[in-house]
C-alpha cells in the first residue's frame, strides 16, 4: 500500500483501529514495498472445467480443457464481500494519515451502481423533478436515521433535488459530505482507486499465477466496469511490466442494468474509463449470461452478476478462438442475488479458512499437509505453520510436488497422497505458498469424496504476519 506523508493532526487512535480491524483482513502490500508479497491476499481458482461444463450443458459449446486455462479471481471472498473494498481501504486510510478523515465525521459514496444512501428500491430517477422530489425525501429520511440533522439538507434541499434530477449521485455525494462537515472518498476522481489496483490486485494475481507455474504476461483480463479503477489499475501494471494490453473490459448491453456496473454509454466521460489501455471492450448480452450465473450458483459458486457476465465474455472469446488463457475478475459474490435466481444452491463448509478460523477448530483436522507443486516446506517452515495452527510438529504432513501436480492434473488421488489423508476420514487442513495450489487441491479432493479445507493465503501471509523470509521457510522441491 503506497503511504501518504502523515499529517501532524492526524487521528492516530482512529488509525490504529482502521488498521486492526480493517487493514489487516484486507488485501495489502505487508511490511510496505520491500518484500511486494500481497497479505490476505483472495483465492484464485482455476474454473476451466467448471467453465467447460457449464459451455457444454447450456451453451451446446465444447470446450477443449487442455488447451483453455480460465482462473476466477474471488474478490467476491474478500473481506467485505467485493472488489469495492480495495480502492476503500486505500482511500479512507489515506484519508486518516492526512487529517481528511477524523473519529465521528461520516462517508458519504456514489456506487457504481447506485448511491450509498439510495433512494427506494425500484425507485428510477429521471428528469421528472416530482420523481427528484420523491428521491429527496427518502434521503432526507435515511439521514434522520443515521442521526444526523435533517435541518442542514432541507437548508440545501434546491442543489440536492436538482443533482437527482440529473441522476447526478456523484456530486450529491461531495454536495452531502461539504454540507456535513464529512467525507467523500471520490473514488470516481481519486487515483488511489487506480493505485489499489495496480499496485496491490494486480501484483497480487501475478504471484498467484507464479505460484501455478504460470505468467501474467501469458493471460488476458476480464474485467466489468463500474468505476474504472479495477480495469485502469491492472492495465497499468500490464503494460509496465510486460509491455502488453490483456485487460478486456466488458459492458452488459445499453438497455440493462447489472448490479454495481455500468454500460458503456454511462462509462464513457468517467476520468478512468481510459479504453486506450485496455486490450478490447465488449457488450454482451446480460440475458445469456444470466444462464452462466445460475449454473455456477447451482453448484455452490460465490459468483454474482458481473463475474458472470465477465465469465460468459471469457467462454465466448474461447469458442470464437480469440484466447486460451484467462483471469476473470469476480468483483463480488451471490447471495444478494439468490432470490431472482431460484435454484437450490449447495451449501457446505468453505473450501477455505484463515488461520484464525483454523486455529480455533484445530482439533477438527485430523491432518495439516502441505501441498504445492514446485515448493516445499523447510524445517522452520514446518515449525513455523504448527506455531500459527497451535498443532505439534509432526501433524503438518509434506506431500511430494510431484502428487499434487499428479493430482491436479488427473484430478485422481495418487497413493502417496492418500497414505498422508486421515484414516479415520476427519478434514484435512491443506497449506501451500498463497493458498491458490491448496484451494484447488480442496476442490479436487472434494470431487473424490475427501473434505479438505486450504489455509487462505498459505505461508507467504504467515511469514508476513510473524516478519519472517519466504526463502528461510521454503525451498524448491527435489524429488
Amino acid at each position: 500500500m503506497q503511504h501518504s506523508s502523515f499529517s501532524r493532526q492526524f487521528d492516530k487512535d482512529l488509525l490504529g483501529k482502521f488498521d486492526s480491524e480493517i487493514l489487516n483482513r484486507t488485501p495489502h502490500v505487508a511490511g510496505g514495498d520491500k518484500t511486494g508479497v500481497v497479505a490476505n491476499p483472495t483465492p484464485l481458482v482455476d474454473l476451466t472445467d467448471a467453465l467447460s461444463e457449464c459451455a457444454k450443458a447450456e451453451y451446446g459449446i465444447r470446450i477443449d480443457s487442455k488447451r483453455v486455462r480460465v482462473f476466477g479471481k474471488l474478490d467476491s471472498q474478500i473481506f467485505g464481500g467485493s472488489v469495492k473494498v480495495r480502492p476503500a481501504v486505500e482511500i479512507v486510510r489515506d484519508a486518516i494519515i492526512t487529517g481528511k478523515l477524523r473519529s465521528g465525521q461520516k462517508i458519504f459514496e456514489a456506487t457504481s451502481g447506485n448511491f450509498g444512501i439510495c433512494p427506494a428500491p425500484g425507485l428510477k430517477i429521471d428528469q421528472n423533478l416530482v420523481v427528484a422530489k420523491a428521491a429527496a425525501a427518502n434521503v432526507r429520511e435515511q439521514l434522520a436515521q443515521l442521526g444526523l440533522d435533517t435541518s442542514v439538507l432541507d437548508k440545501n434541499r434546491g442543489d440536492v433535488e436538482a443533482l437527482l434530477a440529473k441522476q447526478d449521485v456523484i456530486s450529491l455525494a461531495k454536495l452531502l459530505a461539504k454540507i456535513y462537515n464529512g467525507f467523500c472518498p471520490e473514488q470516481y476522481d481519486n487515483e488511489l482507486n487506480v493505485r489499489s489496483h495496480e499496485t496491490t490486485t494486480a501484483p497480487e494475481i501475478d504471484q498467484q499465477l507464479k505460484a501455478h507455474g504460470y505468467s501474467l504476461g501469458d493471460f488476458r483480463i476480464i474485467t466489468a466496469f463500474g468505476t474504472g479503477g479495477t480495469s485502469a489499475g491492472l492495465a497499468k501494471y500490464a503494460q509496465a511490466k510486460y509491455g502488453q494490453k490483456p485487460v478486456h473490459v466488458v459492458f452488459p448491453l445499453a438497455n440493462q442494468d447489472v448490479a454495481g456496473i455500468r454500460t458503456r454509454d454511462k462509462a464513457v466521460g468517467l476520468r478512468f474509463y481510459q479504453p486506450e489501455l485496455y486490450g478490447g471492450e465488449h457488450e454482451v448480452d446480460f440475458e445469456a449470461a444470466r444462464r452462466l450465473l445460475r449454473f455456477f450458483a447451482g453448484r455452490g459458486y460465490g459468483i454474482g452478476e458481473s463475474g458472470a457476465l465477465a465469465l460468459y465474455s471469457a467462454l465466448q472469446m474461447i469458442n470464437y478462438g480469440a484466447g486460451s488463457n484467462f483471469v476473470v475478475m469476480i468483483a463480488d459474490g451471490l447471495q444478494k442475488y439468490l432470490a431472482d435466481l431460484e435454484v437450490p444452491v449447495e451449501t457446505s463448509d468453505s473450501l477455505e479458512v484463515n488461520v484464525q478460523e483454523a486455529n480455533s477448530k484445530q482439533q477438527g483436522y485430523g491432518e495439516v499437509l502441505w501441498t504445492h507443486a514446485m515448493f516445499v516446506p523447510r524445517e522452520e517452515g514446518v515449525k513455523l505453520v504448527a506455531e500459527a495452527l497451535g498443532c505439534d510438529e509432526d501433524k503438518v504432513k509434506v506431500a511430494t510436488a510431484r502428487d499434487v501436480q499428479s493430482l491436479i492434473t488427473t484430478e485422481r488421488i495418487p497413493a502417496g497422497i492418500n497414505a498422508l489423508l486421515p484414516k479415520d476420514k476427519s478434514k484435512t487442513l491443506l497449506v501451500c505458498m498463497a493458498g491458490g495450489t491448496s484451494l484447488r487441491v480442496a476442490e479436487v479432493l472434494a470431487k473424490n469424496g475427501v473434505v479438505a479445507q486450504s489455509l487462505t493465503g498459505g505461508i507467504m501471509n504467515l511469514s508476513q504476519t510473524n516478519n519472517r523470509q519466504p526463502e528461510d521457510l521454503v525451498q524448491v522441491a527435489t524429488e
